[in-house]
């Protein structure tokens, strides 16, 4: 693509049609975002320790009731969560197609003797294990979003079959008002000498659309390279749900008993106040 691509751009493309998702399953932005995970300043690619070990500790105490289990983590990234519900006695198993991201997971397990085990793939279509092989599965973070509702639904009921009966899933998505926030914001551009989403000189153009019929919020991003002029664009869809759709999501995926919680710690939390978090039996 060129500087004119970006003037001729269509102004709504039909989600996901530009890209499924910004490439995390790159091997080059995958190691350039791993640095973004591990960050202590902000929350961005995953949050900050110490938020994790009190989302951590909710989790053993309230949805695992203490009790050792098999914990499924969807969209693992590089097992943050899963060192420590490993440390708390839980065995884990993280799914995450960004390969940088499970190679340090592989590695912070190997180091320090957690009993996790991590597998490099995609969701929609890497298997999850034997039926009735966990006792949690998680997907948190607001990454079910990001998925077409079919392809959110498939995962879950893949997640169900996963599960032993009366098994758990928590899931941590956003709020309907989130996602159209993203939809409904300002496109913005900025330079830099290297970054996420090039290594190189670039121009960032980022552009956000929001589609009220469809609930969706598709997010543009046009990296113009300062020395050719050579553009690339990705673009990220998200599908945005009320409470009731979500809980007719995890009820055609065969779960039932749906209760919400304002926040991965049980009580709100207004630094998270963009998810909401529902959890259903098996």
């Amino acid at each position: 693509m060129n500087l004119l691509d970006i003037v001729r751009r269509e102004l709504k493309p039909e989600p996901w049609a530009e890209g499924e998702k910004i490439p995390w399953n790159d091997p080059a932005f995958s190691a350039r975002m791993l640095p973004e995970h591990l960050r202590e300043d902000r929350d961005a690619a995953s949050r900050r320790a110490a938020i994790i070990a009190r989302h951590v500790q909710w989790i053993h105490s309230h949805v695992l009731e203490g009790r050792p289990s098999r914990v499924l983590d969807l969209g693992c990234g590089p097992g943050l969560y899963d060192q420590r519900l490993a440390a708390l006695g839980h065995v884990c198993t993280g799914i995450d197609f960004s390969p940088a991201s499970i190679a340090y997971a592989r590695e912070q397990a190997a180091a320090s003797g957690a009993n996790c085990t991590y597998i490099l793939g995609d969701l929609r279509s890497t298997p999850f294990g034997p039926d009735g092989s966990y006792d949690l599965a998680m997907l948190i973070y607001g990454e079910l979003n990001v998925f077409r509702r079919a392809e959110a639904l498939a995962i879950l009921t893949k997640a169900h079959r996963a599960l032993a009966p009366g098994g758990r899933i928590l899931l941590e998505p956003h709020t309907f008002e989130a996602v159209q926030s993203v939809g409904q914001g300002p496109s913005t551009w900025y330079s830099s000498h290297s970054g996420l989403f090039s290594e190189r000189p670039h121009l960032m153009l980022y552009e956000p659309i929001w589609y009220a019929e469809q609930a969706i919020a598709v997010e543009r991003y046009y990296v113009v390279d300062a020395e050719t002029g050579a553009v690339t664009r990705h673009a990220s869809s998200m599908l945005a749900y009320t409470n009731d759709d979500y809980r007719q999501l995890l009820t055609e995926a065969g779960f039932h008993d749906v209760r919400f919680y304002p926040s991965l710690m049980g009580e709100p939390d207004p630094s998270q106040a963009a998810f909401v978090v529902p959890v259903a039996i098996a």
